[in-house]
């Protein structure tokens, strides 16, 4: 009976891709206008081997002033995660909500 107990264990969580881009400055910090935010976020999971899988969380942050870039920011975060004996209908939660947490 053990052998069917679901399974859910971290096994890392890393740093996996951070990138800055400054592309208009020094001109553009001068810029008296507030800027524009957009800010996106995505999950996306993937098996690593039988029984594991990696969880990445991107965060996109771009800021701008008229059309001209302040700054661009991609992080992406990454966690290897144990997953098994679970019903192929909790996957999809499991890895899209609980793993990113």
């Amino acid at each position: 009976m053990a052998d069917q107990d679901p399974i859910f264990q971290i096994q890392r969580v890393y740093l996996k891709e951070a990138s800055l881009e400054q592309p208009n400055s020094p001109a553009v910090l001068l810029e008296q206008e507030q800027p524009s935010v957009d800010i996106q976020l995505g999950v996306e999971a993937n098996p690593a081997a039988d029984g594991v899988y990696e969880v990445c969380v991107t965060a996109t942050v771009q800021t701008k002033i008229k059309d001209k870039t302040v700054f661009l920011v991609e992080c992406k975060q990454a966690g290897i995660f144990e997953i098994r004996n679970l019903p192929e209908d909790q996957m999809g939660p499991i890895m899209g909500i609980a793993c990113p947490q």
